[in-house]
């Protein structure tokens, strides 16, 4: 019984321990402060969930502008060494800051396209694209409602210092897909059929052949999309 007891007492103690003033899940709450790095270690599930918290944590979209002013040249006091401020108010102000400013641009976010704003502004669509027996104008709207914000949510977040990375990503998994898919018959060859339609024989060759031109022009589709906004971008900013 007494051994039963003990047991019993260390597991009611390891809840407490868990989440103890000083630590979430084991992990201190305000570890030394690194500039630019997360709060908790990316190595275990548990960290990256607490990091994430902290990316989306909904109280920020309430940040004043002095407030933001302040976070952002207290981590500027930081940079220059003359900072005199706790490892917790250096957390705050960088959570603060990387919540609200594009980190290429620096420019502010609005708050319904930040990542911390995705669930309270995104609610809105998709209770609207659940509303029961809608009609084809209804679903129509809302579709477009919740695209345009994934959209605007997508283009607020982008790299803006690589304009041209999704070109040559995308040209190269749709043609890596075209020869994953056919790989089969790029080894066993196709059907080759005379005008009338009756089948002569298989040809290795004509495999090759037909999915070296699907490759191709699975690589340049992509181009008119996402080679004209960078171009065009920078000029209407």
């Amino acid at each position: 019984m007494v051994l039963d007891y003990r047991m019993g007492a260390g597991f009611m103690a390891q809840p407490a321990l868990m989440m103890s003033s000083d630590t979430i899940f084991g992990f201190p709450k305000y570890p030394p402060f690194r500039l630019n790095s997360p709060r908790f270690p990316q190595e275990t599930f548990l960290g990256r969930y607490l990091h994430y918290l902290d990316v989306v944590d909904p109280s920020t979209l309430f940040t004043s502008n002095k407030r933001l002013q302040e976070s952002v040249q207290l981590l500027q006091d930081y940079q220059k060494g003359v900072a005199k401020a706790t490892d917790q108010e250096l957390w705050r102000a960088q959570k603060i800051k990387q919540a609200i400013l594009h980190p290429d641009t620096g420019e502010k976010v609005l708050p319904p396209f930040r990542m911390s704003g995705f669930v309270p502004f995104g609610w809105i669509t998709v209770t609207g694209m659940l509303l029961p027996n809608p009609s084809w104008p209804t679903l129509l709207f809302w579709q477009w409602m919740n695209q345009s914000h994934n959209a605007c949510v997508n283009y607020a977040n982008r790299n803006a210092t690589q304009r041209f990375v999704p070109l040559p990503a995308t040209s190269l998994a749709s043609s890596l897909n075209v020869v994953c898919m056919r790989w089969a018959e790029l080894r066993t060859g196709i059907e080759v059929y005379e005008k009338g339609g009756r089948v002569v024989g298989v040809s290795k060759v004509a495999a090759k052949q037909a999915v070296t031109d699907t490759t191709l022009v699975r690589a340049f589709l992509p181009v008119p999309l996402l080679l004209a906004p960078p171009c065009i971008m920078p000029f209407l900013e």
